[in-house]
């Protein structure tokens, strides 16, 4: 069995743009890529179950000439599961838009202070021989303290409930 060259760009097509919404900061975005790599495994699936045959009925059909009824029953539990993620997805954004009035995701200031030292580390990687003014480690624990982006919007907990 080998898959036709349409049906293989057709694939690799929605698996990309799939992934490309998916890595975008709009939650919509997200929802619709996470959609839309719902629909290339269902495509993907029913590629992989060959080409169309007989019903699988013992006695109804020559053996040989029957199709296998797995990669269906997988592609409608995929439907299933994409279309609960979807719903599920879509409340959560839908929240975050009554809350926050927008739907783009924010940074976590623990994703910046990871993001911090691992630029610091790349530094001093890069130069070892050039030691900064303070290595005493005091200003570093100061920094980890202090947040590292005073232009975050804060979240009261009024608004998180």
């Amino acid at each position: 069995m080998t898959i036709n060259l349409t049906m293989a760009v057709a694939i690799a097509g929605l698996y990309a743009a799939g992934f490309y919404l998916l890595m975008q900061r709009s939650l919509m975005r997200v929802i619709i890529g996470i959609t839309i790599l719902g629909h290339g495994a269902n495509l993907f699936l029913q590629v992989a179950g060959g080409p169309p045959g007989m019903p699988s009925f013992i006695g109804e059909a020559i053996p040989d000439l029957m199709v296998d009824p797995l990669p269906q029953a997988l592609a409608l539990t995929a439907i299933v599961i994409t279309f609960a993620l979807t719903t599920f997805l879509l409340a959560l954004a839908f929240r975050s838009w009554v809350l926050l009035g927008h739907d783009e995701v924010q940074d976590d200031l623990e994703d910046r202070r990871v993001a911090v030292r691992r630029a610091r580390a790349v530094e001093e990687t890069a130069s070892p021989d050039v030691a900064g003014p303070d290595t005493s480690g005091e200003a570093e624990e100061a920094s980890e303290d202090a947040p590292d982006a005073p232009d975050a919007p804060e979240v009261s907990r009024e608004a998180t409930r």
